[in-house]
């Protein structure tokens, strides 16, 4: 995260001499890239730092009951499914800066996975601590890419 301070100081007074109108495409570009990053290692089930996200918990059913499962398969669902899609994941941008992150109702879903919150699994049943799955945030290549985003908006307005 310091890296991205030191981003911003290097390349701060450059980006300045641009028009507001030329600083927003440059942050329109990056934003859309980084929503596309953030989406793949959403569906790579990886947080940032490059660890795999911390499995669903099965589902208990009544003791020892195991109602319509198919015997000798296991078939689990990617996790937010619809959450990394375009509709729900969102690009702000703006002369003075971007921003990636959720809209409407499921931003507070995709806050207590962030922060491995506890919140009711169904409207008045039962609450439950999720375990910290990091949606949100910069890996390596993220930073690298937002570098060359940049420098390649700076090239084309010289």
């Amino acid at each position: 995260m310091d890296d991205l301070y030191v981003l911003e100081d290097w390349l701060g007074g450059l980006l300045s001499q641009l028009s507001p109108a030329e600083r927003r495409r440059a942050a329109i570009d990056v934003g859309r890239e980084l929503r596309r990053s953030q989406q793949k290692r959403i569906v790579q089930q990886r947080n940032p730092d490059g660890t795999a996200y911390e499995p669903r918990k099965a589902r208990q059913f009544m003791r020892n009951a195991r109602l319509r499962e198919k015997a000798g398969r296991i078939k689990r669902k990617a996790m937010f499914a619809k959450l990394r899609t375009a509709r729900f994941m969102k690009v702000e941008a703006d002369s003075s800066g971007v921003s990636v992150g959720f809209a409407g109702r499921v931003a507070r879903l995709a806050r207590v996975h962030q922060e491995g919150q506890t919140a009711e699994v169904t409207r008045g049943g039962p609450s439950h601590t999720y375990p910290v799955r990091q949606l949100l945030g910069f890996t390596e290549a993220d930073q690298e890419m937002i570098r060359d985003k940049l420098l390649e908006h700076l090239a084309r307005s010289a």
